[in-house]
C-alpha cells in the first residue's frame, strides 16, 4: 500500500537531511568557520520543497534515488546560497530565516559571502562527481539546465529585477516575469533534473513531450509557490513564518497582493494549482506525489 503524503514527505526529509549532512564538508574540516556556516545554511531547516518535486519527478519515471539524491541536493544547496546572500545588508537587509539568525547575523557578512559561493559551487562538484545519467551527454544537458536555472537568465537575473523594481508598481505580466526566473526557475529545474535522473538505458529515456509537461507543471507550481508566498507575508505573523513578517511591504517591493489584493492573490493560486493538476493528466496514478506537492504548494496556510 502507498504510504499517505504525510509519511512519504516526512519519511523523504528526514532521510535527505542525512544526505545533505553526508555530502556538506564536516564541520571540522578546514577551513572550520566556513564548513560550519556552510552546515548552518543548509541543514535544519525549511520544507524541502525542491527536494520534494526532485524526488517526486524521480518516482513519476523510475530513477534510482541514489540519483535523484544528488540532483535534489545540488538544487537545494544553490537554494540555500541564495537565501544568506537574500538576506545579507546589500540585499533584504534581514535578521531571521527559518527560526534561526540569518547567516550573516550569526557569523558575519563576508563569512556569509563564500557560503554562498561555496554552496554554488559545490553544487556543481557534485554533479560532476556522480553519475545521474548513463548518457554523459544528457548529464552534460542536465548541469546546463541547473546553471541556466541558477544564473543570469534564472534565478540570480529574478533577483536583479526584483532589486530594481523596489519602489515601483510593476504589471501582472512584468511580475510573473520576475518570480518565473526568482523563484520558479529552481523550482522547474528541481523537477526535469529529478525526471532525466530516470533517462537512462535501463528504462528508456522521459520523452521531450513528456518534460515539457512537467516543465509547465513547474512554471505553474512554482509561479503558485509565490503567490501564496506574498500572501503569507502579508498575513501571517513572523513566529509562523519563520522570518520576518511583512518584510516585502516594508521594503516597498511589488508583491501579488499590493498589485491584486489578498483575495485575488488567492484565487490566482487556485487558478495555477488546477493548470499544475492538468498538465500531469497523462501520468495517471504516477503522478500522484506531484498532485499531492502541488496541493501542499498552494494549501500552505492561506
Amino acid at each position: 500500500m502507498r504510504a499517505d503524503f504525510a509519511s512519504w514527505s516526512s519519511a523523504h526529509q528526514a532521510r535527505f537531511e542525512e544526505v545533505l549532512s553526508g555530502l556538506l564538508p564536516q564541520a571540522g574540516v578546514a577551513p572550520q568557520r566556513l564548513h560550519q556556516a556552510m552546515r548552518y545554511a543548509v541543514l535544519d531547516g525549511g520544507k524541502r520543497v525542491r527536494p520534494l518535486l526532485a524526488f517526486a519527478a524521480g518516482e513519476l519515471v523510475g530513477a534510482e534515488e541514489s540519483r535523484v539524491n544528488i540532483a535534489a541536493a545540488a538544487v537545494e544547496v544553490i537554494h540555500a546560497y541564495s537565501l544568506v546572500h537574500d538576506d545579507m545588508p546589500c540585499m533584504d537587509n534581514d535578521v531571521l530565516r527559518r527560526g534561526k539568525p540569518t547567516c550573516h547575523v550569526q557569523y558575519d557578512e563576508a563569512t556569509a559571502l563564500l557560503v554562498g559561493d561555496s554552496l554554488l559551487t559545490l553544487a556543481f562538484q557534485w554533479l560532476g562527481e556522480h553519475r545521474l545519467n548513463d548518457d554523459a551527454a544528457q548529464q552534460l544537458e542536465m548541469v546546463k539546465l541547473l546553471a541556466v536555472a541558477a544564473g543570469s537568465r534564472g534565478m540570480a537575473g529574478g533577483q536583479a529585477i526584483d532589486l530594481a523594481s523596489v519602489g515601483r508598481t510593476l504589471s501582472l505580466p512584468e511580475l510573473e516575469n520576475m518570480h518565473i526566473h526568482k523563484t520558479g526557475a529552481l523550482i522547474r529545474a528541481a523537477i526535469l533534473l529529478g525526471a532525466r535522473c530516470g533517462s537512462d538505458t535501463r528504462r528508456g529515456a522521459v520523452t521531450a513531450a513528456q518534460l515539457d509537461k512537467l516543465d509547465h507543471y513547474g512554471k505553474c507550481v512554482g509561479l503558485a509557490f509565490q503567490v501564496v508566498d506574498d500572501v503569507l507575508d502579508f498575513a501571517a505573523d513572523t513566529a509562523t513564518l519563520g522570518k520576518t513578517a511583512g518584510k516585502d511591504a516594508d521594503n516597498d517591493k511589488p508583491t501579488y497582493v499590493t498589485l491584486l489584493g489578498v483575495e485575488a492573490a488567492r484565487d490566482m493560486a487556485q487558478h495555477l494549482h488546477g493548470e499544475a493538476i492538468a498538465a500531469l493528466a497523462e501520468f495517471g496514478d504516477a503522478a500522484q506525489r506531484l498532485r499531492e506537492l502541488a496541493d501542499f504548494i498552494v494549501l500552505r496556510k492561506f
